[in-house]
């Protein structure tokens, strides 16, 4: 028979303490999403109307009047235009990215070592420093109001986080390109036959956070699209008033459910493609 392990009291206290640390900082991250999901059910509407932090009566109003109220407040139309500008822009920004990671991984060039360093320094800047340079830009070709515009200032930027993707490439072995050159494909067949069929879980991983970022960004949407019926669910829910704070919350809870879902389906390819591009074997 084997004895039974028991536990010190040093260890138990350290292992109560973790858990205490670990359940605060959940407590602390879940509580802001847990108060803005019941305000949404608030019956009221009005933020003024609660007593203490959560609401006194409860309804689903605000869900109803968020899909059928929209002469005033089309979410409907800003929800389409969201997805519109995030597909487009997780399409084209992951090919790009992914372009640019195969490139920087595969081939060896001038001055490649100096771009790696740059766009990594680039990389630590914050994106509205260059808010009136780009306002100046679209000025310039018409693409102010205009939804193509922001899709190719998403896409633009995607290639500047092209390490993580870099570091996946790393680890699939060159002897593999080495020998499909020696059969006689060329360098683009292997790429599209060989390593993109490899690369599927960072690919996925590239396409889901291309597709985060155009999402939930207000701020370019709000300096370039002027016109309200272009706006995305960002821009509109900002100009809700109080009087009108639980359908605000209906809709930021709305606008998460698509994204929720698609990180449980694509969780497995999520973290392996994550991991993966982490590490250079």
């Amino acid at each position: 028979m084997k004895k039974k392990k028991l536990f010190k009291p040093q260890k138990l206290f350290n292992i109560a303490i973790t858990y205490l640390i670990i359940l605060a900082v959940c407590f602390v991250f879940l509580f802001p999403i847990l108060w803005l999901v019941l305000a949404s059910f608030s019956k009221t509407g009005s933020i003024y109307s609660f007593k203490g932090f959560f609401p006194t009566e409860y309804s689903f109003d605000s869900f109803v009047r968020l899909f059928t109220d929209t002469q005033m407040y089309n979410y409907p139309k800003w929800f389409a235009n969201t997805l519109f500008i995030s597909i487009m822009s997780a399409f084209i920004g992951t090919a790009l990215t992914i372009l640019t990671a195969y490139c920087m991984s595969r081939f060896r060039f001038k001055s490649r070592k100096a771009m790696m360093k740059t766009t990594l320094v680039l990389g630590m800047f914050p994106s509205f420093m260059t808010m009136t340079a780009v306002y100046l830009m679209m000025t310039q070709f018409n693409l102010i109001n205009q939804q193509w515009g922001l899709i190719l200032i998403y896409s633009a930027g995607a290639p500047m986080g092209y390490l993580t993707q870099k570091g996946f490439f790393d680890t699939i072995p060159s002897s593999i390109d080495e020998a499909a050159r020696i059969d006689g494909a060329s360098n683009f067949k292997i790429f599209l036959k060989i390593t993109l069929p490899l690369a599927a879980p960072m690919i996925v991983y590239t396409l889901l956070s291309s597709f985060v970022w155009p999402w939930s960004d207000f701020i370019l949407p709000q300096l370039l699209l002027k016109n309200k019926d272009l706006w995305t669910v960002a821009v509109g829910l900002m100009t809700l008033p109080t009087d009108e704070f639980s359908r605000f919350a209906a809709g930021a809870v709305f606008i998460a459910v698509p994204i929720v879902i698609f990180y449980f389906a694509l969780s497995k390819f999520l973290i392996s493609g994550l991991s993966a591009g982490a590490v250079k074997q």
